[in-house]
């Protein structure tokens, strides 16, 4: 099964893998691991779900920029590998930073929603060890932005 129809059989759309936005790539990888740049809360549309959580942005806006979020990266993943759920061994890591007003500390509820999404794509080796951090800013006033490690099945 592919990364997409799996998404699509959740009620997810698959978005193109989004450009890097300056001198780096949106992926690397080396041998069986898979490292994607931090993809930010930037929907197909090019609209940016952007605020500071409990601030300008509510925890429920939060999560559903993480959701944005870690649909770019499941897109990266996809474009990595050919799209296919096989081709990852294991989710190794999310770095999920979540813009957020200095008196705001659930971050790790804003982090569950990638986290959820990316467990229901490849189940088991979905589950992972994350970072949920909170920051003063992200690029372009982002709301949310992750990173990932990823294993990948080896030939």
């Amino acid at each position: 099964m592919s990364i997409a129809e799996k998404l699509a059989g959740l009620g997810h759309r698959l978005p193109e893998a989004p450009a890097p936005a300056a001198n780096y790539v949106a992926y690397q990888r080396m041998g069986g691991l898979l490292v994607i740049s931090g993809q930010v809360s930037r929907l197909p549309s090019g609209e940016m779900l952007a605020g500071t959580v409990g601030g300008s942005a509510t925890a429920e806006e939060g999560r559903a920029a993480a959701e944005v979020s870690a649909l770019n990266v499941l897109a990266q993943i996809a474009a990595a590998t050919g799209g296919e759920i096989a081709a990852v061994a294991q989710v190794v890591r999310l770095g999920v930073f979540v813009a957020s007003a200095p008196d705001f500390t659930r971050q790790p509820f804003v982090a569950d929603a990638a986290s959820d999404l990316i467990a229901a794509v490849f189940g088991p080796a979905g589950r992972h060890a994350r970072a949920a951090v909170g920051v003063a800013a992200l690029p372009g006033g982002a709301c949310v932005e992750i990173e990932a490690t990823v294993a990948l099945v080896q030939p």
